[in-house]
């Protein structure tokens, strides 16, 4: 068997993991070839090739990033997309395809299996853990850690200068990046996609918190919104699954809070660095499993699946349910965050 590799969406701490299992696994145990597409869908559309074998995925367990590449692509929006992915898949002998990638890219596979007949198996990432069919994603222990790390260092220079510090995480719909780095860095108040936030209780805890004698640190993920107000965005351009690039709400914040309190403020947007770099063992120990499992999901030929986490177990979900809806913040999860805002 011939099984085809590829990494869709943005990089991610863990994918270099998933792969090395996958061809690992799939060599020694089952004694499968592999090919790599390029940049994910866009190499599936163009033929954009890679081999992978062992000697290609040594010394990858520790590197982030992804050693084929990644796009935002959607075949679906590409003339003749499908049929130039099948010709593709047959042109290189390609059996099955191991898909690795969030929402998007999952979603594509998840349509390729039942409309089409791609027979794919799908490996869950995305930093945001906000795929509702796993416990938790690799990549998101990593982004939460380096955002831990910052605000930890950011508390000494906002009481050196007795300022508020506003810190832009990443989370577009789903606040868990913001939430598990605030409550673990001691954040003063934590702003989420899930629950618009009161721009006057924010100052309020902001006040409350240098009459204290300490200075605040915010926590905002980039897709928070005020109530009566829009999502702010970077600008107005969409890719190609029609999500709009965020960033920008810290700076807006931060300008708010410095006109209703008078108290000086400042952003830090960390972006991709919670993204890039060394991903944390925990994801290294997730994604290793998540490929061992999939390939096991191709021996078994059990296609429009996805491998999740679920306790400690790794079991297998369909790709429709896992990229059906999002995970978002319980409410009740926040309302514990709560007490320490102010």
């Amino acid at each position: 068997m011939r099984v085809g590799v590829l990494t869709g969406g943005g990089d991610c701490p863990g994918l270099n993991a998933v792969m090395r299992a996958v061809v690992r696994k799939g060599v020694q145990g089952y004694g499968y070839d592999f090919v790599g597409f390029r940049d994910g869908w866009r190499g599936a559309l163009e033929g954009d090739t890679v081999q992978l074998d062992i000697p290609a995925v040594r010394g990858m367990l520790p590197r982030g990033g992804t050693l084929l590449g990644s796009s935002r692509t959607n075949p679906f929006k590409e003339q003749n997309g499908v049929h130039r992915i099948s010709e593709t898949l047959a042109k290189h002998e390609v059996d099955a395809l191991v898909a690795i990638g969030g929402e998007d890219t999952l979603g594509v596979a998840a349509r390729l299996t039942d409309e089409h007949g791609v027979k794919c198996v799908g490996v869950p990432k995305t930093i945001d853990n906000d795929l509702s069919a796993t416990d938790y994603t690799f990549g998101f222990n990593t982004a939460v850690t380096v955002a831990t790390e910052a605000i930890d260092r950011l508390h000494t220079t906002a009481e050196s200068h007795m300022r508020v510090l506003v810190v832009e995480v990443m989370g577009r719909h789903a606040g868990w990046i913001a939430l598990h780095s605030g409550l673990a860095g001691g954040a003063n108040c934590i702003l989420i996609p899930e629950q618009r936030f009161d721009l006057d209780q924010v100052c309020a805890w902001v006040t409350s918190r240098f009459k204290a004698s300490y200075a605040p640190i915010v926590v905002v993920a980039e897709g928070a919104m005020p109530k009566g107000g829009d999502m702010v965005l970077k600008d107005g351009s969409l890719d190609s699954f029609g999500h709009v690039r965020l960033s920008g709400v810290g700076e807006w914040l931060a300008k708010q809070i410095e006109e209703h309190t008078g108290k000086e403020a400042r952003t830090t947007v960390l972006g991709h660095t919670q993204r890039g770099g060394t991903p944390s063992a925990f994801d290294r120990w997730l994604a290793t499993r998540f490929g061992l499992h999939a390939i096991d999901a191709v021996r078994d030929g059990e296609w429009g699946v996805m491998v999740a986490l679920r306790g400690t177990d790794i079991v297998r979900v369909p790709l429709a349910e896992a990229t059906r809806k999002l995970k978002t913040v319980d409410p009740a999860l926040y309302e514990e965050a709560g007490v320490f805002f102010g």
